[in-house]
């Protein structure tokens, strides 16, 4: 049976309605997020068996986190309970030339407080074949990186498949405390997943060619970087979100997956956004999904890129599109028209 299991953050999404910025908000919408929770929810939404794995604070909040994933057919049977808080975070949408914004309350969190000793992982990844996790995790700080390098050693015992997401976070760490860390994790991660910036920030691998504040993005200059990952760390399998951002409202997606020196780049889609925190979460989700499936490699980033395209029609991070909606989409059918 294929089982993912998803190690990191969840948190209270708190944002005002529609474009408000947080100083003129009379009120806050609740919601609950986190890159690693994200990807798991996409998963199961999916029809995959999926597996959150956390540490939650034991009161009304926590409690509330873990019914959410729940709803969505999320296992939650290893959750650990304790510790102070659950973390917070903001978002202010943007829209046409101002940007969204993102505000974190999370220092102090149960999961960035929890302990190597919390998580026995023997148990916890016995009869699962993936292991997902973030950059954000590790960043969380205390034990959290040693936590992160018990579960992948046992993953590599074990032949699980490990896929990680760099998701380079400025706000939690530097890009030298990432490239230390992160640097000694990829050892054990088979597939890598990464945006156009993130392996410049925390690996110094740079596009040529590309400038991700101007919307410019060269495919070669990606082939490049996806090489570089590869063989610098010995991964089998890169995957790379590419978005031309000509504004808050409206950017270009699309992306690309590199396997045994092989390139295999999407369809290029134009979003009109009506949320796009959460949108790489949801790349990683249906990728590992299409790989865990066995889709060939254009399939995967196809099925990828598409699902995540749609996500960014969604209010909030997870992404709660069919199947159908997705293999529509790949199939042309990107019109919008109404459904009868």
């Amino acid at each position: 049976m294929k089982k993912v299991v998803s190690f990191g953050e969840i948190m209270m999404r708190l944002n005002p309605q529609g474009y408000l910025k947080l100083r003129q908000a009379q009120s806050l919408e609740v919601s609950f997020a986190g890159g690693e929770a994200n990807v798991a929810v996409s998963i199961a939404n999916f029809g995959m068996q999926s597996e959150f794995v956390s540490k939650l604070p034991d009161n009304d909040l926590g409690h509330m986190a873990e019914q959410e994933l729940r709803k969505y057919q999320v296992g939650t049977e290893n959750i650990i309970y304790g510790g102070p808080r659950l973390g917070v975070y903001y978002v202010e949408k943007g829209v046409s030339q101002r940007p969204s914004k993102v505000l974190y309350d999370r220092a102090n969190s149960s999961i960035a407080l929890a302990q190597r000793s919390d998580f026995d992982w023997d148990r916890i990844l016995d009869g699962c074949n993936w292991f997902h996790f973030t950059g954000i995790t590790p960043a969380l700080g205390n034990e959290c990186a040693e936590i992160c390098e018990d579960a992948l050693k046992i993953c590599r015992k074990n032949q699980i498949t490990v896929s990680c997401d760099l998701n380079f976070r400025k706000k939690l760490w530097s890009e030298e405390e990432a490239n230390k860390v992160m640097g000694k994790l990829m050892q054990y991660v088979d597939i890598c997943i990464a945006n156009e910036s993130d392996a410049a920030d925390v690996f110094g691998i740079k596009a040529e060619g590309s400038d991700v504040t101007k919307g410019e993005l060269s495919q070669e200059g990606y082939v490049s970087v996806a090489k570089q990952l590869s063989e610098r760390f010995g991964i089998k399998t890169v995957a790379i979100t590419l978005r031309k951002s000509l504004s808050a409202s409206v950017n270009k997606w699309g992306g690309m997956l590199y396997q045994n020196g092989n390139s295999y780049f999407s369809p290029e889609y134009t979003i009109q956004i009506v949320d796009r925190v959460g949108g790489g979460d949801s790349f990683a989700g249906a990728l590992i999904y299409a790989l865990n499936s066995e889709y060939s490699s254009q399939q995967a980033v196809n099925f990828a890129v598409a699902a995540s395209c749609l996500k960014h029609t969604l209010e909030y991070d997870f992404n709660l599109v069919s199947l159908q909606d997705v293999n529509n989409l790949m199939q042309g059918n990107g019109s919008g028209r109404v459904q009868r």
